[in-house]
């Protein structure tokens, strides 16, 4: 079954289809690093993580780029507070991101870049847009002229009339029209600022991805991610610059992540509303929240209560009681005829496929449950060695992606490398020499050696 993914553009569910057979590249848009990091922060991470290690169990090689806006109005106002320097206060709370982000058993990006590390590409691309008619310089600023672009609207489903009404539109009086938005700021008395074409500044919002986007990925690439709030005015126009520096799209699918919310109110730092992640991951720990923000679907919105999380920790503990029961376990015994068994030898496919089917974590989870169920049954059969071979195989599966078993640190890793093995085994065979590339190249980066003969490809992990 081919994965399957909702694209925020066309608002169709559609076949992926990477640009580079087996390899997907994803650009995801990362916090602006100016307090502490809640909840709302993490699910677009953990959601993220899940997509990448599910696209990795299907053999693809992933490129996966998030940024930092660790230049911001917000992070000027903050470091103003503090008495301290802007880079100081971002780099204080990118350090905290990061440490949380471990603790959530989220993957480092391929690529974090930060804003102020790319101010050169961000001149060089809001220049050519000014060379070619998508925007205009007034009084030390640049802006994008949003009626220049047809499309404009087309992602967010507004219309150009309605969208002054929008977050973060300036309205300045040398605009050409108020909807255009800034490209470069002009310089403020005691702000960082950087040298431009148009006199001393700092990038506006939106330039920021749509540069650092061309910059690691090229100028196309499969996957854009972020919180539905980002919809408009952030991904809006985004893609209208994008599409005036290019002259087509960048993006193949446009991803999007339902919020957090309390009380059905949007959970972010503005509307003091948060929960630090510090402070949650003080009272749980971070398999249960990980796993608590992928018990719905991505798209869906998630209204955070406490006695949920309690009732979800709760759940999870079927799944730990299960693993400590068959850590030890053989590999399963004779196969019988039986339901429960038929549940638990086809559990990866149904597992997969529900992955498969627009990343539906909630019904992967669905799927874990219920072969818990189906082991216990195997179990009270009399068929404890057959039920408990593949419960274990089967937990381990499926922990690549989810991540909810809370020690790892014994197969993990190995267990997705011999996956992968056995991918690109399979498609030496089918003389699909490409892919077989691309997964020997995924198995050298996360530290084995590839050991090419006769009898099949083994691998050994480097330092052993």
């Amino acid at each position: 079954m081919a994965i399957r993914v909702y694209d925020s553009l066309t608002r169709q569910t559609r076949p992926l289809e990477p640009r580079v057979p087996g390899r997907v590249s994803i650009y995801t848009c990362g916090v602006t690093p100016y307090d502490q990091s809640h909840l709302g922060h993490a699910r677009p991470a953990v959601v993220w993580d899940a997509i990448r290690r599910h696209l990795m169990r299907r053999g693809y090689f992933v490129t996966f780029v998030q940024n930092f806006t660790d230049i911001d109005d917000k992070l000027i106002r903050r470091a103003a507070e503090l008495g301290r320097s802007v880079d100081d206060v971002a780099r204080q709370f990118i350090m905290e991101y990061e440490r949380l982000m471990d603790q959530l058993s989220v993957m480092p990006p391929d690529f974090a870049p930060r804003v102020t590390d790319n101010i050169e590409s961000i001149v060089a691309y809001i220049q050519k847009l000014v060379e070619q008619g998508g925007a205009y310089a007034a009084e030390g600023s640049v802006y994008f002229r949003v009626r220049n672009d047809p499309e404009y609207g087309k992602l967010s489903g507004r219309r150009l009339d309605e969208m002054l009404e929008g977050v973060r539109v300036d309205v300045e009086p040398e605009k050409e029209y108020p909807g255009d938005f800034a490209l470069w700021k002009a310089a403020q008395p005691e702000e960082p600022a950087w040298p431009s074409p148009w006199g001393a500044g700092r990038p506006g919002w939106h330039i920021e991805c749509s540069a650092m986007s061309q910059r690691y990925l090229g100028d196309a690439f499969d996957m854009h991610g972020g919180g539905m709030d980002l919809l408009f005015p952030h991904h809006e126009n985004e893609r209208a610059q994008s599409r005036a520096y290019l002259g087509h799209e960048a993006v193949n699918v446009w991803i999007h992540s339902g919020l957090i919310t309390r009380g059905g109110v949007k959970m972010s730092k503005s509307l003091k509303n948060g929960i630090a992640m510090e402070q949650l991951l003080e009272r749980y720990a971070g398999h249960v929240l990980r796993t608590y923000l992928l018990s719905v679907h991505y798209r869906h919105p998630l209204d955070f209560e406490e006695q949920n999380l309690d009732s979800w920790q709760t759940a999870l503990e079927r799944i730990y009681r299960l693993w400590q029961d068959v850590q030890e376990a053989p590999a399963a015994g004779t196969l019988v005829a039986a339901d429960w068994a038929a549940s638990l030898v086809h559990f990866e496919e149904r597992f997969l496929a529900a992955m498969d089917d627009d990343f539906n974590t909630a019904k992967a989870f669905a799927e874990v449950f219920d072969m818990v169920t189906a082991t216990y049954r195997g179990i009270n059969a009399g068929h404890a060695e057959m039920a408990k071979g593949l419960a274990r195989r089967n937990l381990l599966a499926a922990d690549q992606i989810l991540r909810f078993l809370p020690d790892r640190t014994e197969f993990g890793d190995d267990r997705l490398a011999e996956v992968l093995l056995a991918r690109r085994n399979q498609a030496r065979k089918d003389k699909n020499f490409a892919l077989a590339d691309v997964l020997r190249d995924t198995l050298v980066e996360a530290g084995y050696e590839v050991l090419d003969g006769a009898d099949g490809t083994r691998i050994r992990r480097l330092g052993q």
